[in-house]
């Protein structure tokens, strides 16, 4: 059908017309800020590889968490740091109520309430001594079962802290499961549950492995999806929404925006993206030379995961943008 008479220039002439006729809009609340906290260190410490990113304290991180939540995001998702010598083969530090990731929920839960959404990652890699993401077995395997086992009392540890969301990102089969059935027979059936449910063994993870110390020699691709694989990965998603998941997550985002699409349509709950730490730093990087304009690769970036379909956007710009968006 031909519309000779069609000027789309007519509808973006003016700043005012651009934001009216808008398709897709970015807010604050869309956002969710991972953020770092550390056992053992005295001030705020800098990851290089993550500029303007670092390991919190226990007080540093309460400052920036509530920083962040007024400057409106919707989340915040946190990661634990321990120290070295409190890895084990098992992460049994991860699930001690005086951990390091326990101990900064409680903190955060007493100070923000209901202010915002308190998100944990919930995976054994920050506190296993070989970096893997499980328990692994005498032939050096990770072991499913027995992962599960473990995310379960990591999950229910996390949900006693003050936990509001739990976020399994392992890519054990059947995690989803035994940590709803976990979270129930423990009496928290309102903990909910974001899946990692597409996280693809992927070269732009490298920066984060400095901001967690990870102890990882070799690699995750046993356990985590090979980059080619699309249908493999709604398969994924879509086991996680049978066994109770309810938000899942497609990671990393912008190299995959077409899995983030696609799970979209098919998902009856909401769809979340991780922009991870390598996606941040290119532009970062980037920024930093001179090449590009960082506040509007940024945006950019986060616009069109949010074009793709993803409801719910982690990103390390979450409090940035959410006060340029303001």
């Amino acid at each position: 059908m031909a519309f000779p008479r069609q000027r789309p220039r007519r509808l973006r002439s003016t700043p005012a017309l651009r934001r009216l006729v808008a398709q897709t809009s970015l807010e604050p609340r869309h956002l969710v800020l991972p953020m770092f906290v550390a056992d053992g260190i005295a001030e705020p410490r800098l990851i290089a590889s993550m500029p303007g990113v670092v390991q919190h304290t226990r007080d540093s991180l309460r400052v920036a968490a509530a920083a962040a939540v007024e400057a409106g995001v919707g989340g915040l998702m946190l990661f634990g740091v321990p120290r070295e010598q409190d890895k084990d083969a098992s992460g049994s530090c991860g699930l001690d109520p005086d951990g390091i990731l326990n101990v900064a929920l409680g903190d955060l839960a007493a100070d923000l309430g209901d202010a915002t959404v308190l998100m944990a990652d919930t995976c054994l890699d920050e506190f296993t001594d070989h970096g893997h993401c499980g328990i692994v077995d005498s032939a050096g395997r990770v072991d499913n079962d027995a992962t599960n086992e473990q995310y379960v009392k990591l999950a229910v540890a996390q949900a006693h802290s003050g936990a509001a969301v739990v976020g399994p990102s392992g890519m054990m089969d059947g995690q989803v499961a035994a940590i709803r059935d976990g979270l129930d027979d423990a009496g928290y059936p309102d903990v909910a549950i974001l899946a990692y449910a597409a996280k693809f063994a992927s070269s732009f993870y490298g920066p984060f492995r400095e901001a967690v110390g990870s102890s990882l020699l070799g690699d995750r691709r046993t356990y985590q999806q090979d980059g080619g694989n699309a249908r493999e990965a709604l398969r994924e998603i879509t086991l996680d929404l049978e066994e109770g998941a309810d938000i899942v997550m497609v990671k990393p985002a912008m190299a995959y925006l077409d899995i983030v699409a696609a799970a979209a349509e098919i998902s009856p709950v909401p769809v979340a993206a991780y922009q991870v730490s390598g996606e941040y730093a290119m532009i970062t990087a980037a920024a930093a030379n001179g090449w590009v304009d960082g506040r509007a690769a940024a945006l950019e970036s986060l616009t069109c995961i949010r074009r793709a379909g993803a409801d719910i956007v982690l990103t390390y710009w979450a409090a940035d943008a959410a006060r340029w968006l303001s």
